[in-house]
């Protein structure tokens, strides 16, 4: 059985919504700065909404102002 070092990752995008990664992951940003989540499973936002960027914080469900 292939150690956790040896394992592909695993990213599931979702339809609207952010990627589910499986973690320990590290996320480099624009400006070079990492953060770090060593929980079993991250959601990465994707809409730019989420006041936790990168991490998902559910604002992709909210509608847009018009």
């Amino acid at each position: 059985m292939p150690t956790a070092s040896e394992r592909p990752c695993r990213i599931t995008p979702t339809r609207d919504g952010p990627l589910l990664v499986e973690g320990p992951v590290d996320v480099v940003l624009e400006d070079g700065t990492v953060a770090t989540s060593d929980r079993f499973t991250v959601a990465l936002c994707t809409c730019r909404r989420s006041r936790a960027y990168p991490w998902c914080d559910t604002s992709h469900r909210r509608k847009a102002k018009e």
